[in-house]
């Protein structure tokens, strides 16, 4: 049987990961591809650091490079993480022909267009199905299983800390600031969680599945992104009686446009309602899931866990045995990692993105509040659809919620600064955006 020799570069959480998943099921691999995989080296930062799985210190380093130039090295592993030794370590390998496999989200949302293009240049591939949503197999799924699909709608619940925590908002009615640190008492959340609850982490994942989807390198900064910190308990609980669930949802559609004027999508991140009625809003604790909606194939969902060190060890064997199949048989183009086929593809703004809108006010209790509200909405043309207010005593300050039909984001934004400096509205409006599908 033909042998291929890996040089891994990390040997952390994800990396002992992989070693364990590979040196467990190293046979059934064998036999599935015809190729054996066999680990040469594991270039770790300390030979004592703590890691979920032992690595036998015989086959671990310190020095990178030497894996790296090993010429009996044929293909690399990167699970260090980060965007700078990462790189540096990526372009290495390319430029010496070896395929590499990574999961690496920040680097490929930041520097994925030059990456690729090392890998075309150099005659080799850069596989990272582990980089979104750990063992859910949506890279694959998107490059191949899609390949003669025009990818109409997106929508991906891909960061599971955000997911655990909206969850128990919604099925203990509980406060997002204890439920945050429960969760990083559990390990479901960092210490410092901004990158995860603040949605950055979602914004590189989605980056990468709209370049993927549509065949032009996405900006992560035309990513819109809004992250789940301001969403409240009243919020979940009026949500719930309209009938929908709050999820942070990452959101890519092929919009419509004028012939001639290049692919227009929307890319964006921000926390949605989502009708229960609907496969997602039934998504709950850290799993992932990823809805796609093709114009041949219709609608398919993707579910499974998001993170951990087998989840994305599953996915990075699976681009270990396409590398070992691609070094076995001399090809590496079955169908590329990445493509940039459309030249004039632009994400839209935000403000001229269509949505309906659930809002919550606080406002005073009194004769023509409403009235006010109402006309300063209207003056923007924009129409309301239904009306929750709790009773009150006049001149109590209450919830007041209202659904609002499809605007654009900028015209809502500008009607809702007028309604926030009204004398009867306490406190800043609550926007959250409405998904029907």
């Amino acid at each position: 049987m033909h042998q291929v020799n890996l040089g891994m570069i990390g040997g952390g959480t994800v990396g002992s990961g992989v070693f364990h998943a590979l040196e467990t099921n190293r046979s059934l691999m064998a036999a599935r591809i015809g190729v054996e995989i066999n680990i040469r080296k594991v270039a770790v930062k300390a030979f004592d650091e703590p890691r979920p799985y032992s690595i036998p210190r015989s086959v671990m380093t310190t020095d990178w490079q030497t894996v790296v130039n090993d010429p009996e090295v044929h293909m690399v592993t990167e699970l260090v993480g980060g965007t700078t030794f990462a790189r540096t370590v990526i372009l290495t390998a390319l430029k010496l022909g070896k395929p590499v496999i990574t999961a690496n989200k920040a680097l490929l949302s930041k520097h994925g267009e030059e990456l690729f293009a090392a890998a075309e240049k150099h005659g080799t591939n850069l596989y990272y199905e582990a980089s979104v949503c750990g063992g859910i197999p949506i890279i694959k799924a998107l490059r191949e299983g899609f390949v003669g699909n025009r990818v109409t709608h997106l929508y991906g619940i891909v960061n599971g800390t955000c997911n655990y925590i909206l969850t128990r908002m919604k099925l203990e009615g509980a406060d997002f600031d204890a439920v945050l640190k429960e969760a990083q008492a559990q390990g479901y959340a960092e210490a410092e969680p901004s990158l995860d609850i603040d949605g950055y982490d979602a914004q590189h994942k989605i980056g990468i599945l709209a370049s993927l989807a549509h065949g032009f390198w996405v900006n992560p900064d035309d990513v819109y992104v809004e992250g789940i910190r301001a969403i409240t308990r009243e919020d979940m609980q009026f949500a719930n009686q309209l009938g929908y669930t709050i999820k942070l949802l990452g959101t890519i559609k092929l919009l419509d446009g004028k012939k001639g004027s290049g692919k227009r999508i929307q890319a964006s991140v921000y926390p949605t309602l989502v009708p229960n009625t609907h496969m997602l809003a039934n998504v709950n604790q850290v799993f992932n899931a990823v809805f796609v909606r093709g114009d041949v194939v219709g609608d398919t969902l993707f579910y499974g866990r998001g993170a951990g060190k087998d989840a994305t060890a599953s996915a990075v064997l699976s681009d270990l045995a396409d590398a070992a199949l691609d070094l076995r048989f001399g090809s590496h183009r079955r169908v590329p990692a990445f493509v940039a086929h459309e030249k004039r593809g632009v994400v839209v703004p935000v403000a001229e993105v269509v949505s309906r809108y659930f809002l919550r006010l606080s406002v005073l209790d009194a004769p023509g509040t409403m009235a006010r509200i109402a006309a300063i909405l209207g003056q923007a043309k924009i129409g309301i659809s239904s009306i929750i207010q709790p009773e009150a005593r006049a001149g109590e300050t209450v919830p007041l919620i209202l659904m609002l039909h499809e605007a654009p984001n900028g015209s809502v934004a500008r009607a809702l600064a007028k309604i926030g400096r009204l004398p009867v509205v306490k406190g800043k409006p609550v926007m959250i955006r409405v998904e029907d599908f």
